[in-house]
């Protein structure tokens, strides 16, 4: 753990945002003034980066309210996913160049592989759409020009006449479990993402895309997404989080998980196991509870204890490759402050 861990927190852009999980509330409804003021208190309690999600038909537009955040903060990044298969990928750099230069170069990219609605893809054409996306975008954000002749893509193009502040590609951030999500990420991203798992199934999971990465003559870094519940005893932070379930109905919560796209991809799969291996009140190994995925399709386990306890876990993951931290937590903006006051000060933090 010689060198400093990213650690970013998440807006709400998709309705995700609850005091109960399962409960709509309008005060916590995806608006752009709710939306931006996590934005900027993730900014001002010392959080390195943010992710903006993108959803189908839920939520703001990700690239126009990341455009906006760009004019509206200084310091923090802005992670905005994009769901390849949405955008002419000339057009994508374009909007990801103009938005890093409005940004003074503190935008990256999560790179979403996934289906539009309406559309049947098969997992290898997919990710294999992922690849080719990925490969125009690092070209044409390089300031490379553009001669690809693809499956799915064929262009010659000139490179957008505006570059990212840095010269080069935005990091692409970048998750999936299955073999061809695996395959994809070891070819065109940067930083994997993984869900929350058990400490050797996250090692396991390392160690493969590390070797996959090292076969193509490349080196990936490691990310982990996961939900935290953080207050000044663990006693107190367990009770937090089985508040967050008092008011489910189960029938309303297995919908919140079914109208969600993925509902059926290998990680969500893998996070419902965990949920139905977990004993002791939810809790999949240590301080590591599943409650969340109950209410929620995809990162579906939290990080619940003292400020002690979360620091530990976290720097358990350090120990393991962990480079990069997305957390988030209900309400976020409460948790934002909870997780910036009593451990954030404590990680030695700051952007990839």
């Amino acid at each position: 753990m010689t060198t400093a861990c990213e650690v970013s927190w998440f807006s709400a852009l998709c309705d995700d945002d609850y005091e109960f999980l399962g409960v709509p509330d309008p005060r916590l409804q995806s608006s752009f003034e709710h939306c931006r003021d996590i934005v900027l208190q993730a900014e001002s309690g010392g959080f390195d980066n943010i992710l903006l999600p993108s959803g189908y038909a839920l939520g703001i537009d990700t690239t126009a309210f990341a455009s906006a955040m760009a004019a509206v903060t200084r310091r923090i990044k802005l992670l905005m996913a994009v769901r390849i298969g949405e955008n002419w990928p000339p057009q994508l750099a374009r909007q990801i160049a103009t938005i890093d230069r409005i940004a003074n170069g503190r935008l990256s990219i999560n790179i979403i592989s996934s289906e539009m609605p309406g559309e049947t893809l098969a997992s290898g054409p997919r990710y294999a759409r992922t690849i080719e996306a990925m490969s125009i975008l690092r070209t044409l954000l390089d300031g490379k020009p553009l001669d690809h002749d693809g499956t799915f893509c064929k262009l010659k193009v000139d490179p957008p006449r505006l570059a990212p502040v840095a010269g080069r590609c935005p990091q692409f951030y970048f998750g999936g479990l299955s073999e061809d999500a695996r395959e994809a990420a070891a070819e065109g991203a940067d930083i994997y993402l993984m869900w929350p798992d058990r400490m050797e199934t996250v090692r396991a999971t390392i160690a493969d895309l590390r070797g996959r990465a090292q076969q193509r003559g490349r080196a990936l870094r490691f990310g982990y997404r996961v939900h935290v519940v953080v207050r000044e005893t663990e006693a107190e932070a367990r009770l937090a989080a089985d508040r967050l379930l008092s008011k489910l109905d189960d029938a309303a919560g297995a919908a919140i998980r079914a109208k969600s796209l993925d509902s059926q991809s290998v990680g969500v799969r893998r996070q419902a196991e965990l949920r139905e291996q977990a004993g002791n009140e939810g809790y999949v190994e240590d301080n590591l509870w599943t409650g969340i995925g109950r209410a929620r399709s995809g990162c579906g386990a939290a990080i619940v204890g003292d400020p002690d306890q979360v620091l530990a876990k976290l720097q358990a993951y350090r120990a393991e490759g962990i480079e990069a931290f997305i957390l988030s937590g209900y309400p976020h903006a409460t948790e934002a402050d909870l997780f910036a006051r009593n451990v954030l000060p404590r990680l030695d933090h700051g952007p990839l």
